[in-house]
């Protein structure tokens, strides 16, 4: 009797060498305020849902550094380089070579990511085709493929970091069954950051 396939969960991250990580923030707040603020959201990103046994946590790491990188990620969790091309080429190549089963992935730069939000994902894709999480500027904050019975390929001629990520993207879903989550806040720029925080002040989480 067979098991069914481990769901992974995939964080497309950067190695976090300053001034090469969230550059659009550090225009608005500085290098080293931007370089802070990635550290600690992917830091507790990693905490808060890298350890759920639900899910398989992968660390898909820009550039990719191997041992090296033990510094800054956890060294137990698998890392797999995100390789060359841009965001979508990476995205679907992974899609694509990963061993079988459901794949949700996030990034970096949407704090408040819990383990609550991840399961949701999972269990919509139970169901549906393909999940997304959108993001108020017109991206997304996670996307997910059940990848049964084939892997489609969703990414290519989309604009990346642009208003039109999102929709774009759904244009290449239009055969799937696709739900959409709760919308969230990517942080990348300094307007983005301020919005947030005023938002955590008046829920006296900050």
């Amino acid at each position: 009797m067979s098991s069914r396939p481990m769901p992974k969960l995939v964080l497309m991250t950067k190695t976090p060498r300053m001034g090469r990580v969230k550059t659009r923030l550090a225009r608005d707040i500085g290098v080293v305020p931007a370089w802070h603020f990635y550290r600690t959201t992917v830091t507790k990103i990693v905490r808060d849902i890298g350890e759920d046994p639900r899910w398989q946590t992968l660390l898909a790491v820009a550039p990719f550094e191997g041992l090296t990188d033990q510094g800054f990620f956890p060294p137990h969790l698998s890392r797999v380089p995100q390789g060359e091309g841009n965001l979508g080429d990476r995205m679907g190549r992974l899609m694509s070579q990963l061993p079988a089963g459901p794949v949700v992935m996030i990034g970096g730069d949407s704090p408040g990511i819990t383990k609550a939000h991840i399961a949701e994902a999972f269990k919509t894709l139970g169901q549906a085709d393909a999940v997304f999480g959108p993001a108020h500027d017109g991206g997304y904050w996670l996307v997910g493929l059940k990848r049964h019975p084939h892997v489609p390929n969703i990414f290519q001629n989309v604009r990346w970091s642009t208003q039109h990520t999102l929709s774009d993207t759904l244009q290449n879903c239009t055969r799937l069954n696709v739900v959409t989550l709760e919308a969230r806040s990517d942080i990348d720029t300094g307007a983005d950051l301020e919005e947030w925080k005023a938002a955590l002040t008046t829920q006296g989480l900050l």
